[in-house]
């Protein structure tokens, strides 16, 4: 399967701080790539590369084949990389249509050079993205405040369908949620997974990792220690991966098997 986004060398250095060395990672078209590794291991700082909050101080980033510069989030996103980051940057009193449309409002033509708002038209579009992540949410006037944790997240991600995200990255998504919020978010993955898009996944939760991702990619000390098929891991497995860089009794520390399974 042909690269969606391929990093070639990255490092990223804070001062004397080095927080990323030599980092090479290839993302295939329609995968659900899980990021994992301690505090510290350079995760945060893949996600501020990648989205263009922060630029590389060495190597390569291609899309598609072709090498990108991302000098700011508004970059990326051009280019169909959207972050949603823990806090989501939703603004919680507005209703679910204009967070969807934050930034990208549709309009139409009142009068010779006037234009509104056509808040009909931003409406029913947030609820068909809404249905396209099997979200039953009908109600897109309702504030984003009194939403459940994961009908947020799919807000969240509604927005960067809009912006026709080509790769999603979601940082800790379910941080915070209780079990059946969390539930809510992996089908969430596994519907953006099932539609084509690829997926960016960092988390801290070895369960919920196995459970969706096709692939796991281990970080430590600014390091990639391990790239293996989630299919072939457990999450005690992938525990011990992120602690030692191996599977307890297979001896594989950077080994990638056969191509991994899809999330169920």
């Amino acid at each position: 399967m042909a690269a969606l986004l391929r990093l070639d060398g990255i490092g990223k250095r804070y001062g004397a701080v080095e927080a990323l060395h030599g980092l090479d990672l290839e993302v295939a078209v329609g995968e659900v790539v899980a990021i994992c590794g301690d505090n510290g291991a350079g995760k945060s700082t893949l996600i501020r590369i990648v989205s263009g909050a922060h630029e590389p101080t060495e190597g390569t980033i291609e899309l598609d084949g072709q090498p990108v510069v991302f000098t700011s989030p508004i970059d990326a996103l051009k280019a169909g990389v959207a972050t949603i980051y823990q806090d989501l940057a939703l603004a919680s009193r507005l209703p679910v249509w204009q967070n969807v449309f934050v930034g990208a409002e549709l309009t139409r033509r009142l009068a010779p050079g006037l234009r509104v708002l056509d808040k009909r038209a931003m409406r029913e579009a947030s609820a068909g993205y809404l249905a396209r992540l099997k979200v039953e949410l009908r109600d897109t006037d309702r504030p984003v405040e009194r939403l459940s944790g994961g009908q947020r997240q799919a807000v969240a991600i509604a927005r960067a369908l809009h912006w026709n995200a080509r790769l999603v990255i979601m940082d800790e998504p379910t941080a915070a949620l209780g079990v059946a919020e969390s539930r809510e978010v992996l089908n969430l993955i596994r519907e953006l997974h099932r539609g084509g898009t690829t997926v960016i996944l960092i988390s801290h939760n070895m369960a919920e990792v196995v459970d969706v991702a096709t692939r796991v990619v281990v970080f430590k000390g600014g390091r990639k220690i391990a790239d293996r098929p989630a299919q072939d891991l457990s999450a005690d497995d992938l525990a011990h991966l992120v602690m030692t860089g191996r599977v307890a009794g297979d001896g594989i520390s950077n080994g990638v098997g056969k191509t991994a399974r899809a999330p169920h």
